[in-house]
C-alpha cells in the first residue's frame, strides 16, 4: 500500500523514486515487522495468559518441561500479523507471488490455530484430528500448487533444479504440482514437528527465510540470475519483502520465546511459517536446497518416522524420545544446549545452501 503512495508522491518530489527498490523495501519489511512484533508482543502474552490459553505438557516428556505448564501458547499469530502487515505495507501487492505465499501462509496458520484452540481453550487432548489436518492441509497445498502450475509462463517455472550443476535438470510437467503439494505440506510438518523447544524452531525458520529472501531477489533479477547460472523468475523478486518481513517478525518473537520463554509458538505459527518457506523454495525453484538449509526440520522429521517405523515392526524405540530434540534432553544435555548447537548447525547448512549459488 505505502509503495502505491510513494508512486503517487514522485510526482511532487522525486526522491520518493527510491522505495521503488526492492533492497530498501526489503529492510523496511524487517524492521516494521520486527517493531509490530515488540510493540504488540507484551499486549498478547498478558492476553494470552488473562485469558488462560497456556500450553499442556506430556507427562512422559523430559521433566525439565513440567515447569513450562500453563506458559502463554498460539504467539504464532504474532509472528502472522506482523508478517501480514509488514507485507501489505511494502509489497507490490500487484505481484501474483506475494498473494500465494501470504495465502499459504495464512491459510495453514488457520489449521494450526483451530488445532490449537481445540487443545487449550476447549481442553481436547486431541485438537484437530490428524485426518482433518492432513486433509485442509492437503486442500490449501494442492491449490497453491495448481496455481503456480497454470500461471507458469516459461518452462524454468516448472523445472526441477540440481544444486551444484549447471546442466542437471528435470522438466516436470503435471508433476510439478504433485512435487509442489508435497514440499509445502512437508515443510509445514517439519517445522511443526521441530517446535518444542524454546527458540528451537523460529531461529532455524528465520535463517532460512532470509537466504530464500537472496535466491529470491537474485532469482527476480535477470542479470543476477545469468550470471549465477540459476532459474530467471520474473516477480519473485518481490518476495524479498516477505522474507524480510518473516525475518524481523521471527526475531522480534524470539524476543519472548528464548530460554526460558515467555510465549510459544503453538500449531498456528509452526504450520504457518513451514509452508511459506516450502512455497517460496517452489517459486524461487530451490525445493532441493530448501531440503539441505532446513537439514534440522528433516532430521526431526526423519526421527519421528524412524521411531514410529521401528516401534510398530519391532517393538523398540530407535531413540529414548522423538522428534529427536527430546531425545538428546533424555540424555542429560540441558535444553539451551540442544538450541544452541541446533542453531549452529543450522548455521552451516544455510551457508552450504547459499553456496550452490557458485558452486556449479
Amino acid at each position: 500500500m505505502l509503495l502505491l503512495l510513494t508512486q503517487y508522491l514522485q510526482q511532487f518530489y522525486t526522491g520518493f523514486a527510491v522505495f521503488q527498490y526492492l533492497t530498501l523495501r526489503g529492510i523496511l519489511g524487517v524492521l516494521t515487522a520486527l517493531g509490530l512484533a515488540l510493540f504488540l508482543g507484551p499486549w498478547m502474552i498478558r492476553t494470552l495468559s488473562f485469558r488462560q490459553i497456556g500450553q499442556s505438557v506430556r507427562n512422559d516428556g523430559p521433566q525439565s518441561h513440567l515447569s513450562k505448564a500453563g506458559t502463554p501458547t498460539m504467539g504464532g499469530a504474532l509472528i502472522l500479523v506482523a508478517i501480514s502487515i509488514s507485507t501489505l505495507l511494502w509489497a507490490d501487492l500487484s505481484n501474483l507471488y506475494v498473494w500465494v505465499v501470504l495465502g499459504v501462509m495464512l491459510s495453514f496458520g488457520a489449521i494450526g490455530w483451530v488445532d490449537d484452540y481445540r487443545k487449550v481453550v476447549e481442553k481436547n487432548s486431541r485438537g484437530l484430528p490428524s485426518r482433518w489436518k492432513y486433509f485442509w492441509q492437503s486442500v490449501f497445498g494442492l491449490t497453491a500448487a495448481i496455481v503456480l502450475f497454470m500461471t507458469a509462463t516459461d518452462p524454468v517455472e516448472t523445472t526441477l533444479i540440481l544444486p551444484f550443476f549447471k546442466q542437471i535438470e528435470f522438466q516436470l510437467g503435471v508433476f510439478f504440482v504433485v512435487l509442489t503439494y508435497f514440499v509445502i505440506v512437508g515443510s509445514s510438518n517439519a517445522v511443526n514437528l521441530t517446535d518444542g523447544l524454546d527458540g528451537l524452531a523460529i531461529m532455524p525458520t528465520v535463517m532460512v527465510g532470509g537466504a530464500l529472501g537472496l535466491f529470491a531477489y537474485l532469482s527476480g533479477n535477470v542479470r543476477f540470475a545469468e550470471y549465477l547460472l540459476i532459474p530467471y523468475v520474473p516477480g519473485a523478486g518481490e518476495l524479498i519483502v516477505f522474507c524480510g518481513a518473516l525475518l524481523g517478525a521471527g526475531l522480534g518473537f524470539l524476543w519472548f520465546n528464548t530460554y526460558p520463554a515467555q510465549v510459544f509458538m503453538g500449531d498456528v505459527g509452526a504450520l504457518a511459517l513451514g509452508a511459506a518457506l516450502g512455497v517460496i523454495a517452489v517459486i524461487v525453484r530451490q525445493e532441493i536446497v530448501l531440503f539441505i538449509m532446513g537439514g534440522i526440520f528433516v532430521v526431526e522429521t526423519l526421527s519421528v518416522i524412524v521411531q514410529v517405523a521401528s516401534f510398530k515392526l519391532t517393538g523398540r524405540r530407535v531413540f529414548r524420545m522423538a522428534p529427536i530434540h527430546h531425545h538428546f534432553e533424555l540424555k542429560g544435555w540441558p535444553e539451551p544446549r540442544v538450541i544452541v548447537r541446533f542453531w549452529i548447525i543450522t548455521v552451516v547448512l544455510v551457508l552450504v545452501g547459499l553456496s550452490t549459488l557458485k558452486l556449479r
